[in-house]
This record gives C-alpha cells, sequence and structure tokens, in this order.
C-alpha cells in the first residue's frame, strides 16, 4: 500500500517528529511504501491564493503534485500539536489547498456546493496522532474535543474514507523518556492495526 504522512511541527526535536518518524519506519517495516510531508522542513506556503479557491482554477505545480499524491494513496497518517484546539496554521493551510474540490470530494450534478458533498479520496485509512498539555476531561468537558470533530466529521468523513482513528498524546510537557517510549510503542501498534506487514 501507498501511505501519504503529513507533519506539522515546527521542532525536528519533538515528539511529533519522533511520532511521524516511528510511522515511517514501521510502515516500510511492514513493506509499504512511504510519501512524507515535513511542511515546515519544506517551507510549505499555507496561503491560499485566490486562483486556487475554485475547483478549476490554476494551480501552482508544487501544489498539484501533492494533490495528486492525496488522490492516489491507501492510507494517509497526520501528525501534529493541538493549538488552541486547531493544527498549526501550516497544516491547516495544506488542508485548505490541497485537500481541494475535484481532488477530495465534488458535489453532485446540479448541486453549485450548497448539498451534501460526495467523497473522492481512494484511502481507506486515515490516522491522526495529536499531542497535548491539556487534561482529557478539560478538553472533553470544555472544548467537545475540537479536533476529533475536525478530522473525523469535517475532513476524512466529508471526503469519503470510510476508516478513521485517532491516539491524543498528554500531558506531553511533563512526560518522561519512559512514557514517551511507551506512547511510540502504541504508534507502532495502531501501525500494525491498519497497515499490517505484507
Amino acid at each position: 500500500m501507498n501511505v501519504l504522512i503529513v507533519l506539522g511541527h515546527p521542532d525536528e526535536n519533538s515528539f511529533n517528529h519522533a511520532i511521524a518518524e516511528t510511522c515511517r519506519q514501521k510502515l516500510a517495516e511492514n513493506g509499504h511504501s512511504v510519501i512524507f510531508h515535513d511542511l515546515h522542513k519544506e517551507n510549505f506556503d499555507p496561503i491560499l491564493p485566490t486562483s486556487e479557491i475554485v475547483k478549476n482554477g490554476y494551480v501552482d505545480e508544487a501544489i498539484q503534485k501533492q494533490c495528486d499524491e492525496l488522490a492516489s494513496v491507501d492510507g494517509i497518517i497526520v501528525v501534529h500539536p493541538n493549538w488552541w484546539g486547531q493544527p498549526p496554521a501550516i497544516l491547516k493551510g495544506w488542508v485548505d489547498r490541497v485537500v481541494r474540490q475535484g481532488v477530495a470530494y465534488k458535489f453532485g450534478v446540479n448541486d453549485n456546493g450548497e448539498g451534501v458533498p460526495i467523497g473522492l479520496l481512494k484511502a481507506h485509512t486515515a490516522l491522526v496522532f495529536n499531542t497535548s498539555n491539556t487534561d482529557e476531561k478539560r478538553e472533553i468537558e470544555v472544548f467537545n474535543d475540537p479536533l476529533q470533530t475536525l478530522w473525523k466529521n469535517c475532513i476524512f468523513d466529508f471526503c469519503g474514507v470510510p476508516q478513521f482513528d485517532r491516539r491524543m498524546f498528554r500531558i506531553v510537557i511533563t512526560s518522561t523518556p519512559e512514557i514517551r517510549q511507551a506512547w511510540l510503542n502504541e504508534v507502532e501498534t495502531m501501525i500494525n492495526k491498519y497497515f499490517p506487514q505484507k
């Protein structure tokens, strides 16, 4: 299988990077092909230009390449921290520019965009790994876990990906090396579950 990993964290020494690298290594061990995008390292431009808003508008060549990759893969993995209940801006910009109409979803005949979209993504599985310094009880009771709603309902369900799972690792700021290793072991377990050895 071909699997896309998208990482949105600026610090190369972050636990997010360790998660993404663990995903990449385990997928390779299991015999899968990996497309890896570290958005910060690639200096991804998150600003959506006017030309890209419309379905058939001009799309930059580098963005079109990422659109083609997204449309072709069997699985998608997204790794990012919880910042203000949202992905970092660079990753939100990736969604704006790459998860676009005509690539990830479309509207039916005689539907000008007011109806329910039809998902186009080939991927059968999407995994999201998040890190947070917010207590789980507070996250759910006060904030209603906005990242779950965003990734599952607003993006992957919307784009036709039938299988979704997400893991939030917390509290990162006070975690020990032993705790982090246990979390990375959980990442490997999830990769083995959804992308087993070929």
